[in-house]
């Protein structure tokens, strides 16, 4: 799961440019992998893409397009949420937030039933 930066998109409601679309593809990767060579490598490996494209597309030269975007998406949060709030559809980013709580909810639970077993071993 990833913090939320809470950042808008310029043209609000409006239309989404290129340019919107890059630099909001560029934060989402930045916040998630940084900005140094394992980053690149990373979308590398997700993507299969250059080097140098990945480089641009963490410095917000040029955006991915196409199956770039999906594998990206379905890697990262960031970028999936990203383009699920350009697309204004941000409630559907929810489910990934609800996985992870189902997630922690889960080892709570595991934790909380090893120390009640301990608690009750120790009597």
């Amino acid at each position: 799961m990833f913090p939320k930066s809470g950042s808008r998109f310029p043209n609000g409601g409006g239309r989404l440019t290129e340019a919107d679309y890059i630099v909001a593809v560029s934060e989402a990767l930045r916040t998630e992998l940084g900005t140094g060579t394992g980053a690149a490598k990373q979308i590398q490996r997700w993507t299969e893409a250059s080097d140098r494209t990945a480089r641009n597309w963490l410095n917000g030269v040029v955006g991915p397009s196409g199956h770039h975007l999906v594998r990206l998406a379905r890697e990262s949060d960031a970028v999936l949420s990203t383009v699920l709030t350009m697309a204004a559809r941000p409630e559907l980013a929810l489910a990934t937030d609800l996985h992870a709580v189902e997630v922690a909810l889960a080892k709570a639970s595991g934790a909380f039933e090893v120390l009640r077993r301990q608690r009750t071993a120790g009597r």
